[in-house]
């Protein structure tokens, strides 16, 4: 997330703070803050959609297109004939793929008719033996960057689910992008250029787009947020954020798992009197994610924080608005995955008009929301589902991560625990005893996995090894003969 800007109604005299201020959202961002752009909502799948196909088919020189899933479906197949059809014009296309992502919805082949039409498609990151972890890393951007005129950033991938299905009464799924125009543009550029030099050739760099930073159309200041894996600016911005909220932080996430320390944010905010709001899937599409999301309720809602549950068939958005007066919109989801290891990318928009467009659009959705409350005694409360006594504590397997860092806290003394987290102790001591049980009567069961592994990761590494020998050897200079 990025920061919040300082009304315009501030007198000169907090000019030096205010400058301060800016510096330290850069710095903790990793990004400048950019004036002079425009920025229009655009809300579920098919308002993206249609923006992106509309882009792409008045495309004069560039089309840069990012997305971690292409399913092979008609939506699909229909940008992929758009795209084709653009790049049979002389329109430079370029595509990234998530192998994963793609994984079981669309092969490499789909996109034979783009190249043949003249475009490139590269994949991010496919499975490779010599990299027994590397699948995790995985690009989660949804980016499209069209000529130097226009750039999209969502939480869209490219597949009719999020169109629902009339046919069986299954209604679209909640999703929110923009549509950016002005200086941004090239950023946005930039950020798809620096992940594509990452899988092999660089663009060219007479690209338009590249060379082009296209002039002040707006009056909207924003952020670009390009994540890359193993960087943190996006998470200690979150941070930041949390900690600066002076009146409310409204957040939206498809597959929230906050980390310890993000979530002691959130609370502390509450008890200091911010309306902190949670809104998540009552159903999602992942149910293991969903499960662990669930486990996290009780601490915040202990603290003040309102959860809300989405009633409908997925909410996918990854949003948050903040004092009225700064938005974050983009692919990035509030846990650990694309705060450390994915690539995403994300706009930090400050701007009173558009932060009051998504509190207005906030509040229209939890219309189609319930409250998820503790239960404390029975009562009816329309409109609310409660929580429990115990929820979050007795799903151990739905709960591994909460579990993960209440056992690890108590056992290094690292933080005092909270009365939320007592529960948990009591299974993170019987999932010990009974892994100490299996090591102890079955010891095979334990040791013949971890031998595997170790004999993967060993041959991963002789493998990186010999390929960097022999990249040395191939690069270094040949030794001219001694002069006699």
């Amino acid at each position: 997330m990025a920061a919040a800007r300082a009304p315009a109604r501030i007198p000169p005299t907090n000019a030096p703070l205010r400058a301060v201020a800016q510096q330290t959202f850069s710095r903790v961002a990793g990004a400048p803050l950019i004036e002079g752009n425009s920025v229009d909502l655009l809300i579920d799948g098919r308002a993206n959609f249609d923006a992106w196909l509309a882009a792409i088919r008045a495309a004069r020189t560039s089309i840069l297109l990012e997305n971690y899933i292409f399913d092979d479906d008609p939506l699909a197949r229909a940008f992929r004939g758009a795209l084709s059809e653009r790049a049979a014009a002389g329109v430079h296309v370029r595509v990234i793929r998530d192998w994963l992502g793609c994984l079981g919805v669309s092969t490499d082949a789909f996109w034979s008719e783009l190249r043949a039409a003249g475009g490139e498609v590269r994949t991010y990151n496919p499975f490779s033996f010599a990299s027994p972890f590397g699948w995790v890393t995985r690009d989660h951007r949804k980016l499209l960057v069209v000529d130097a005129e226009v750039g999209f950033v969502s939480g869209a991938c490219v597949s009719g689910k999020w169109l629902g299905d009339p046919a069986r009464n299954v209604p679209p799924w909640r999703e929110t992008g923009v549509a950016v125009r002005g200086p941004a543009v090239h950023a946005l550029a930039v950020a798809f250029a620096d992940n594509w030099a990452t899988l092999g050739e660089g663009l060219p760099p007479d690209l338009p787009v590249l060379t082009t930073v296209p002039p002040a159309v707006g009056r909207v200041d924003l952020r670009v947020l390009a994540k890359l894996p193993s960087t943190t600016g996006l998470y200690r911005l979150d941070q930041l954020i949390a900690a600066l909220a002076q009146r409310s932080l409204w957040l939206t996430d498809a597959y929230f798992v906050g980390l310890a320390p993000y979530v002691q944010a959130l609370a502390a905010a509450a008890r200091d009197g911010v309306d902190v709001r949670l809104l998540v899937p009552g159903t999602s599409d992942v149910p293991a994610v969903g499960a662990l999301s669930r486990a996290g309720y009780r601490p915040l809602l202990e603290a003040g924080v309102r959860v809300y549950e989405w009633n409908g068939s997925m909410l996918h958005a990854k949003t948050a608005v903040a004092d009225g007066r700064w938005a974050r919109v983009g692919s990035s989801n509030l846990n650990v995955a694309s705060w450390l290891e994915n690539c995403e990318i994300d706009l930090a928009i400050e701007d009173e008009a558009l932060a009051a467009r998504m509190q207005a659009q906030y509040e229209e959705d939890l219309r189609n929301a319930t409250e998820i409350v503790l239960h404390a005694r029975r009562r009816a409360d329309h409109g609310r589902r409660h929580l429990p006594q115990g929820a979050g504590t007795g799903r151990s397997a739905a709960g591994a991560l909460r579990l993960a860092n209440t056992v690890g806290a108590a056992i290094t003394n690292r933080r005092v625990l909270g009365a939320a987290e007592g529960g948990i102790l009591l299974g993170g001591a019987l999932f010990l005893l009974g892994s100490a049980a299996v090591a102890l009567y079955f010891p095979r069961l334990l040791a013949w996995p971890l031998a595997v592994l170790a004999l993967w990761s060993a041959v991963s590494l002789i493998i990186r090894y010999v390929t960097l020998t022999r990249r040395a050897r191939a690069t270094a200079p040949s030794s001219s003969p001694r002069a006699s």
